[in-house]
């Protein structure tokens, strides 16, 4: 089986098939090895930003030391110091009156926390689409191809095995090309959701602990 004769020989079509697998494959692995390496950076990044900020002794200290962090956690904290301090600074106006320090508070870091969230599921939605319609374009392109095949064969009046295997086996590769393309991109993103819904959960206790802590020490070292 010589698949360059599909493309030698094949139409526009089969060929177009074959190319759109071609580069749904190529894209999800490039997106595989992206998203893995965004999540494990993303993993690391929020522990050692967690580390600094629970050892620091004043807020000052954590904004020093989380301002140049790309972190999740880090992003939450200055938002919620951000909020803190412009709660503070307008409490005697209509800001400190329409609500509590306690609202507020929670409106900005969820604010932060539905960013967040929402950059981690980025790219999902292209997953998701390749592992549902890849095998299907696969398959139309395994019908094409038999379908000119068979209209080949019967233009040159000769039926054997040999002149039906050959055409028909090389149309048949686009469904194999299909799922090739499909399964890696239903894999990773089962593994993805999976992976998104622990570093989710993670955010969302650090969210309630930092909430909690902007609270009781909000007023400390300089924050008002």
């Amino acid at each position: 089986m010589n698949l360059m004769l599909t493309f030698q020989q094949g139409d526009a079509i089969l060929v177009s098939v074959f190319l759109i697998l071609i580069a749904m494959s190529i894209l999800t692995w490039y997106f595989i090895a992206l998203r893995g390496w965004r999540a494990w950076q993303v993993r690391r990044d929020n522990r050692a930003s967690e580390a600094t900020l629970w050892a620091a002794a004043s807020w000052t200290e954590v904004e020093t030391a989380l301002q140049h962090s790309a972190a999740p956690v880090a992003r939450l904290t200055q938002d919620g110091l951000g909020a803190l301090r412009q709660y503070r600074q307008h409490s005697a106006s209509s800001l400190g009156q329409s609500c509590s320090l306690d609202e507020y508070l929670t409106r900005a870091l969820r604010k932060r926390l539905a960013q967040e969230q929402q950059q981690l599921e980025g790219g999902m939605t292209f997953l998701a689409t390749i592992g549902s319609t890849a095998p299907f374009i696969g398959l139309f392109g395994t019908v094409w191809g038999i379908y000119h095949a068979l209209v080949n064969i019967g233009t040159q009046g000769q039926v054997s095995i040999a002149t039906v295997a050959g055409p028909i086996g090389e149309a048949l590769v686009a469904t194999a090309a299909g799922l090739a393309a499909a399964i890696p991109a239903v894999m990773a993103y089962n593994t993805f959701v999976r992976l998104n819904r622990v570093i989710n959960q993670d955010l969302d206790h650090f969210t309630h602990d930092l909430h909690a802590q902007l609270l009781t020490r909000g007023g400390e070292d300089g924050v008002r």
